[in-house]
């Protein structure tokens, strides 16, 4: 089972991974700025909501002091 931290890390990383091709895009006219600040806001959200959920998960498994 792949966990959600893992998936977070996976989202940020290819949030990175979106910044830097699209802008690319952008510059030689193969894209357009508002679809790609779109689609990174998209997996910027699935990233968070992926951190958000793995922070819930390792809290409910952490032992109690």
């Amino acid at each position: 089972m792949i966990s959600y931290r893992e998936k977070a890390n996976c989202a940020a990383r290819e949030v990175k991974r979106r910044r830097w091709v699209y802008s690319r895009l952008v510059a030689e006219g193969r894209m357009r700025q508002q679809s790609a600040e779109h689609e990174i806001e998209v997996m910027q959200a699935i990233a968070e909501d992926y951190r958000q959920w793995a922070d819930e998960e390792e809290a409910q498994t952490r032992l109690p002091l």
